[in-house]
Order: structure tokens, then C-alpha cells, then sequence
């Protein structure tokens, strides 16, 4: 390999290398508001029995205090709802327990039955201190924002238990014959949970009764061991009635407004989990915003959303919510397209990923459990497929090499003062020969995107979360075997093994190809930069990403080696001096070849004396 060869393979690792630092959130963007909220960070406890319907009941002390209330604010529009104890109403099935608070009449917290945080605690996406749900709307001379009122649960259902599919309504009234019911719905089985708000006898109390604003925001609870990949992986996400999806970033805060299309639904997503709203007929004006408070060690991020719905032609302005978890075969089941939601990389990146490696992932999870193999048996069968493009990868260097005692006569003859006429020699050589300067980069090219997507891949996928192999506790995430005090400048708190031994497999992998391009002098040690720019970048990705990376350089040292066996440099020698015998004859050049042959000569112009350019 040359100079220009190897220098262009260098830049693209350099761009690799900076594009994995670019994609990580920055550290000042989520400091900004360190201080602000950390003081009303107080959890509250959210207690209920399991596998019943259960409401608080305030004690007396309390229900004294809740009726010292101004007299002036009971005569305005729903006044009597200002006084009140915050209740929990609880709705389950076998996958989710969701606690209703009476208090806004609003989804407190969910809890994912099924699933468990990092530390095998109860997996609860939000909870009831940091989440709000309610409707702002005019009533007279008055803003009326529900979120601050207290509902009444329907009587009959508080003492009844969890049934197959069972619901609740929450009533805002604003006279016996006048209110707002929210009614929940929830079936046996499954992460989605029906909403229903249906205003009754209100036409003359609330201006503009054909549409409600709807305002819901949640913090989302911290599920993984490592808080800032967890930041990393969450952010908001929405589709519109077109199908177009589209996510606020993750890197820093961020907020937008949607007013020129409807949006079909809105999802906070954290890494692995998400909740969901959904509206059939769309939202038809959003503003949505994201942040993060670095100092709350306890949620991720900050997630609001302001939302315009309008009613059906019954009166009732229905929604859908889905909590659970973001595996795309679960999601797809949801409908809506709400496994859009799982970024896997750019356009072409992710059309890899979902119509090619998650396919042959989700046939390898039928043979076996143990995503150790799996990860294994899927690069296996990469390497096959690739193993064309690597033996005509090795091919092209190897001819390289065999050709180059005889370019480094014809630099000794040139000279390094004319880099121009110096190509120039090196193509008609190449031409001579049969040899194809780019054959040994192009296939490298060629397995660009496959890289770059199962970067995407590996840290998106469900499946991973909590899976073991080796000493790896959890594939999804960095191991933890070696960890220390932050280091200075780096920052480090612990040294993932698997990333090291990618770093050393590349290295291993570096010093082999070397050996097959022929590199000398300096361009032998470029190449040995790139991993160590990797092992800092993916010290904290996780494990089963570097896992994969170290096991695609051991099986492409091992299919080099094979391939070596096979391939005779003497045998090359000897086809290149047959293909140099042979008559010159005149080929029409390929756009690309006749393109870099005018460069050539353009250059060689502009280095000749003045005067004497032909």
C-alpha cells in the first residue's frame, strides 16, 4: 500500500475517531443548572398493596388542615376542587401497576412488573413529585389548570380488585350535572393504557370547548448503572400523521414547536424504557422540550410537552398511552410505528441494522439464551459475507507489495522534488503491471457502513440490557473489573477489559497488516494512533459493542492468515511481469482513472520552469 492509500485510510479512522466524540453528550451543556431543583429533590413514598384497588385515606390532623382554604377561591369555577387529600388509585394487570393520583387526576407513576433497575430494585419509570398531567383552558375570566385540582375516583371501584381489564374515572366536577371525567382503561395484559377525557355539560363554562390543551411532563427515573450513557440514549421523540419521525437532541437541552403538521404521538424515551402518548387524529399544535439537571442523580432528564387536541364528534377527546419497554419486536405489536422511535443510525446505517442484522439477531435468539454466542455467531456469519471483500482486500496489498522494490526504483530515479511526474510514473507502472492501487482500500470502504451501523446497533438493543457472559455482568453497558479515583484530565473511573482487549486486538491487527502492505517508516506507526483513540472513546460503551469489535479483528487476523497460506508472492511477482510483457493496449480509462491522470499532468505543468510549458 502507498503513501496516498494509506494516508487516505488513516483520515477515515481519524474521522471515525472524532465522530465517536462528537456523538457524546457534553459535560458543561449538562452542568448549566446543577444547583437549580437539587434542593426540592425530596422523593415522596408512593405505598400500595399489590393486586388491588386501593385508596389513601388522610388521617384527621390532615383533613383539618385541607379545609383552610381562601373563601374567594371556592367561588371561582371549580373552586370546590381546590380543597382535598391527595389519594392513589391503583390500576394492574401482569405487566404494569400504574397508581392514578387523585390529585390532578393524572398517571403518578408506573411500575414495569417484569423488569428490574440495574440494582434489582422495582423498575419505575417516573414518579409522582416529578410528574404532571392536566388540562389548561379559560373558564369565564379564569385559567384553569386541572393539575392543581383534585378529582374524585368513581366510588364503586376503590375497594374492587385488579381485574382482566378493568377502569377508573376520575371526576373534576364543576357542578353535580357539570364536570370533567378522566377515564382510565387497562386490559389484562399489556403496556397500554386508555384515557379517555370527556367533558360533560361545560359547553357554556369553557371558551373553546373544541379543543383542550393538554401539558404533561415526567423525569425520568435513572434505570442504569451508568447515568450519563443513560443521558446519552434519552430524549424526545414524535411522528406525525405522515409517518416522518423526529427527535429533540440528546446531547445538550433542546425544545421545538410543531404547528404545520399534526403529531400522532410523543414519546419520552429513556435508554431502554419510554412512555408514550398517543392521539389517532393527532395533536395539532406541540411544543416539546427536553433538559437535564446534572446535580439530580436520581432521573435522567426533564421532559415536557404542551399539546392541542380536539374532540371527537361525541364529544370526548380520546388518547392512548404506552409504558414500557423500547424493544423493537414489542414496540412494532403497539402499532403506530412506535418502533421508529429506536434510533439505529443514519439513514443507511439503519436501514442495515433493521433489514439485515436485527433479522439474523432475532434467528440466532432461537438456538440459544447466551448472548455472548449470539454476538459471536452473528459476527461469524458477517465475516463469511465479507470474506470475498477480504480476500481481494489482502490481494490488492499483497500485489502492492510485491510491486514495490520496483517503485521505489523509479523514486530513486524521479526524485521527491516532483511529486507530480513521481504519480504519474507510479500509474503508467500500475497500468503496466494490472495492479489497482485503491483494490486494497476500496473493499475497506465497502464494510464502512457495516462499522458505523453496529455502532448504533449494539447500544440501542434491548436484548442486551442485563445479559451476562464471561465476567461481563451486563452487555449492555461498560464492565466494571478494574475501576480507581477519576483520573486527571481523562476523568476515568474504571477501565472497561473488554474495551482493552479490542484496543489490543487492533493493535495485533495493525502490526499483521503492516506486515502484509509493506508499510515503512513512519506511515508503519500511523496506524497504531487509531486504537488508541478508540480505547478512550469507547472505555464507557458497552461491553458488548467492544466485545463485537474484538471479536471482528480476531476473525479478520485469522481469515488474513488462511488467506495468506493461500496466496503465493511469487506466483504475483510472476503474473505481474506476464502482464507487463504483454502489448499496450489502448483502453478507453475509466472516468475516475482518467480524471487523477489529468490532475497528473496539471500538476506536472505547474512544476515545470516558466517557459517551458507545453
Amino acid at each position: 500500500m502507498d503513501k496516498n492509500t494509506f494516508t487516505g485510510l488513516f483520515l477515515i479512522m481519524i474521522i471515525m475517531g472524532v465522530s465517536v466524540f462528537l456523538w457524546k453528550p457534553s459535560d458543561t451543556e449538562l452542568k448549566k443548572e446543577a444547583i437549580r431543583m437539587h434542593a426540592d429533590s425530596v422523593k415522596k413514598g408512593l405505598i400500595a398493596k399489590k393486586n388491588a384497588i386501593v385508596a389513601k385515606t388522610p388521617d384527621s390532623a390532615k383533613a383539618a388542615a385541607s379545609t383552610k382554604v381562601d373563601s374567594a377561591l371556592l367561588k371561582q369555577p371549580f373552586g370546590a376542587s381546590t380543597v382535598g387529600t391527595e389519594k392513589m388509585v391503583t390500576l394492574e394487570n401482569a405487566d404494569i401497576i400504574v397508581k392514578l393520583s387523585t390529585l390532578g387526576g393524572k398517571v403518578s407513576s408506573v411500575e414495569l412488573k417484569n423488569y428490574k433497575t440495574y440494582n434489582h430494585k422495582p423498575l419505575v419509570l417516573f414518579d409522582g413529585e416529578k410528574s404532571h398531567f392536566g388540562l389548561d383552558f379559560n373558564a369565564g375570566s379564569n385559567s384553569i389548570k386541572t393539575d392543581n385540582l383534585y378529582f374524585t375516583p368513581s366510588a364503586d371501584q376503590l375497594q374492587v380488585a385488579a381485574k382482566d381489564s378493568g377502569s377508573v374515572t376520575m371526576r373534576l366536577s364543576y357542578s353535580p350535572t357539570q364536570y370533567i371525567d378522566y377515564i382510565y382503561s387497562l386490559k389484562g395484559t399489556g403496556f397500554k393504557v386508555g384515557l379517555t377525557i370527556k367533558p360533560v355539560g361545560l359547553d357554556q363554562v369553557i371558551a373553546n370547548n373544541n379543543s383542550l390543551n393538554i401539558n404533561w411532563s415526567a423525569s425520568m427515573r435513572k434505570q442504569e448503572m451508568d447515568i450519563e450513557q443513560e443521558r446519552r440514549y434519552t430524549t424526545i421523540y414524535d411522528i406525525n400523521n405522515e409517518g416522518s419521525i423526529d427527535y429533540l437532541s440528546s446531547n445538550k437541552d433542546d425544545s421545538t414547536t410543531v404547528a404545520d403538521k399534526k403529531l400522532q404521538w410523543i414519546s419520552f424515551q429513556a435508554h431502554f424504557f419510554s412512555g408514550v402518548i398517543i392521539a389517532d387524529k393527532g395533536f395539532d399544535k406541540s411544543h416539546i422540550t427536553v433538559n437535564t439537571d446534572a446535580a439530580d442523580s436520581l432521573h435522567s432528564k426533564q421532559m415536557g410537552a404542551s399539546l392541542n387536541l380536539t374532540r371527537n364528534g361525541d364529544g370526548t377527546f380520546p388518547l392512548l398511552f404506552y409504558f414500557g419497554p423500547n424493544k423493537y419486536d414489542i414496540l412494532k405489536a403497539q402499532g403506530h410505528d412506535l418502533q421508529k422511535q429506536i434510533y439505529m443510525g443514519w439513514a443507511p446505517f439503519a436501514l442495515i441494522n433493521r433489514f439485515a442484522v436485527l433479522p439474523v439477531f432475532n434467528f440466532l435468539v432461537q438456538f440459544t439464551s447466551n448472548y455472548g454466542l449470539i454476538i459471536l455467531g452473528l459476527t461469524l456469519i458477517l465475516k463469511l459475507v465479507l470474506s470475498p471483500l477480504t480476500y481481494k482486500s489482502y490481494l490488492s496489498m499483497a500485489k502492492m507489495r510485491v510491486l514495490k522494490p520496483e517503485m521505489d526504483e523509479i523514486k530513486a530515479k524521479v526524485g521527491d522534488d516532483n511529486a507530480a511526474l513521481l504519480q504519474q510514473e507510479y500509474m503508467k507502472l500500475y497500468k503496466k503491471a494490472g495492479v489497482n492501487p485503491l483494490g486494497g482500500c476500496l473493499p475497506l470502504l465497502i464494510q464502512m457502513p457495516i462499522v458505523f451501523a453496529f455502532f448504533r446497533f449494539f447500544p440501542s438493543l434491548f436484548e442486551l440490557r442485563g445479559q451476562s457472559f464471561l465476567w461481563m455482568h451486563d452487555l449492555s453497558t461498560y464492565d466494571t473489573v478494574i475501576t480507581f479515583h477519576a483520573l486527571p484530565i481523562l476523568g476515568w473511573t474504571h477501565l472497561s477489559v473488554m474495551c482493552l482487549f479490542m484496543t489490543a486486538s487492533t493493535l495485533i491487527y495493525t502490526y499483521f497488516n503492516n506486515q502484509i502492505s509493506g508499510a515503512t517508516g513512519q506511515m508503519k506507526y500511523i496506524g497504531y494512533i487509531t486504537p488508541i483513540i478508540f480505547l478512550g472513546a469507547l472505555n464507557s460503551y458497552p461491553s458488548g459493542l467492544n466485545y463485537y469489535y474484538f471479536l471482528a479483528n480476531m476473525l479478520t487476523f485469522t481469515q488474513q492468515y488462511i488467506i495468506r497460506l493461500m496466496v503465493d508472492d511469487k506466483k504475483i511477482h510472476e503474473q505481474i511481469q506476464e502482464n507487463k510483457k504483454k502489448p499496450d493496449v489502448k483502453k478507453k480509462a475509466s472516468g475516475f482513472q482518467a480524471k487523477m491522470e489529468e490532475i497528473m499532468r496539471q500538476k506536472q505543468q505547474q512544476q515545470l520552469p516558466q517557459g517551458k510549458k507545453k
